[in-house]
């Protein structure tokens, strides 16, 4: 079996031999799910373009989606402030709905993907239990309204509404929230963050290409619109079935390319600072979590499953930092899956990543599963202690905002 590692292309044979759990020497020990939320409302819509209606029905919760939570902060206490989710509020789409906020439609894709996690680990191999129990599950979400119905949701799908008790989904104040690049908390990364944004919608393709669109649409030049806006607009209705401008069709591969080249000028993954202060605390979390299972150390030692309900831009740095990224915008529901695995007599232990339910070769391995010592060094470049994140976005001495 250990020359199936050694091709990479062999991923199929892989997963069906490590698929069998109860005739494989290695033993399935944990878990960890990152996902971006479902489909929402748009952030903000492309202006003097086409209006649709955001009506408050888009937003009902299918009955099959409700279970019993409740939302506290890291410690189990009261739920944080929310300072994300009120800039959202006070804005109102046409029809009635705020930017930002979780669709039936959005519901449903955590439900199905919920769903998608029960056939593996519960259906499949019996790895989990069919309901809920947190000293088994961790639910960790961004303090955002959407992020915090899709962790709900995914829950509702992958345990079809069993529950021994109440599902904590825990969350932070958005000053130390490590699920998304933090340009709230991390002063470093606000300011190379800004300068970043602000100049990625004046690279010469990308600007002609705007000027181009903007004059296609009839946006007033005075407008400011960049690929993103636009691309999330687009998605979004095209997502729930609502009209966009004929012209967007001609537009839309552009749109696409577009939006990506803009987020990696941002992210700039070659240089390993930024993506270092983009998702380094978050691996690191990652990473600890193996340690500790392999370890025994937990204070929750039958805990399996660590779900972490977050955004397109944190998964899009990940990705970066596997190596894996594949120049296309994370869909809805997007997923990036770390299984812990342990060899039964040798005690070795591999680590097999997954985006969207296909095996991935993570840049730094020898193989699909990637032998623990070899995935830590793969990630040590962007992988940092709480500590040194603190040290390394406080260390703004001879930056200035440009």
């Amino acid at each position: 079996m250990r020359s199936l590692w050694t091709k990479a292309g062999v991923v199929g044979s892989v997963s069906m031999a490590f698929g069998s759990m109860w005739c494989s020497p290695y033993e399935l020990k944990l878990v960890q799910v990152l996902f971006r939320h479902g489909a929402r409302t748009p952030l903000k819509s492309i202006p003097d373009v086409m209006e649709v209606q955001w009506v408050p029905t888009l937003l009902e919760p299918p009955p099959h989606t409700h279970i019993n939570y409740v939302v506290t902060d890291l410690e189990g206490g009261p739920k944080p402030p929310a300072p994300v989710e009120e800039s959202y509020r006070k804005n109102v789409l046409t029809g009635g709905t705020f930017p930002g906020q979780l669709t039936t439609v959005g519901m449903q894709q955590l439900y199905e993907l919920g769903k998608r996690l029960r056939g593996k680990y519960i259906e499949e191999s019996h790895f989990l239990n069919s309901a809920f129990s947190p000293a088994e599950v961790y639910v960790r979400s961004t303090n955002i309204v959407r992020t915090i119905e899709s962790a709900k949701c995914l829950v509702a799908g992958l345990f079809q509404q069993k529950q021994k008790e109440i599902v904590p989904i825990l969350t932070t104040e958005a000053e130390s929230e490590i699920l998304y690049p933090n340009y709230y908390g991390c002063k470093m990364l606000k300011i190379l963050g800004s300068h970043r944004w602000a100049e990625s919608s004046t690279l010469p393709d990308i600007a002609a290409d705007l000027q181009s669109i903007q004059s296609a649409l009839g946006i007033a030049a005075h407008q400011h619109v960049d690929f993103i806006l636009i691309r999330d607009d687009m998605v979004a209705r095209e997502t729930h079935g609502l009209p966009c401008p004929a012209v967007l069709d001609t537009w839309r591969n552009t749109v696409e390319q577009r939006a990506v080249d803009m987020i990696c000028h941002v992210y700039e993954p070659s240089k390993r600072e930024n993506l270092q202060l983009c998702v380094g605390p978050l691996l690191h979390t990652l990473l600890s979590n193996i340690d500790t299972k392999l370890e025994g150390t937990s204070s929750e030692p039958n805990r399996k499953l660590f779900l972490y309900s977050a955004h397109d831009t944190t998964l899009i740095p990940c990705l970066m930092a596997f190596g894996v990224f594949d120049m296309r915008w994370p869909p809805y529901a997007a997923d990036i899956t770390l299984e812990l695995h342990q060899h039964r007599q040798t005690k070795e232990a591999f680590v097999k990543v997954s985006y969207i339910g296909q095996d991935q070769l993570i840049q730094g391995c020898s193989a699909v599963y990637c032998p623990l010592e070899e995935f830590k060094r793969a990630l040590s470049p962007y992988s940092l202690s709480s500590e040194l994140y603190h040290s390394l976005c406080d260390n703004t001495e001879g930056l200035t905002k440009p």
